[in-house]
């Protein structure tokens, strides 16, 4: 089962953690961690808590992997992912 969504819900601490385990997918700013619109079927840079865009192509699965890693390592644990 692929990762079809990923979001960062309230509460990111800006660590940087993310952002080190997978940046092709998470971006650390001042104030919380967006997701590339790079990686997003709607090609915003944001939390996409409100737009939650699904992944594009097949970054849901080549990423898989390093966006779980990526949740389990988050210490305030935001990082939020949906698989179908």
């Amino acid at each position: 089962m692929a990762i079809t969504k990923v979001w960062i819900e309230e509460g990111c601490i800006v660590c940087n953690a993310c952002e080190a385990e997978c940046p092709d997918v998470f971006h650390v700013t001042d104030t919380s961690c967006n997701i590339n619109g790079s990686v997003r079927e709607d090609g915003v840079d944001s939390e996409n808590r409100e737009e939650m865009s699904a992944l594009s192509g097949s970054f849901g699965t080549d990423l898989e992997a390093s966006i779980e890693a990526a949740a389990a390592g988050c210490p305030v644990e935001v990082i939020k992912f949906e698989k179908a």
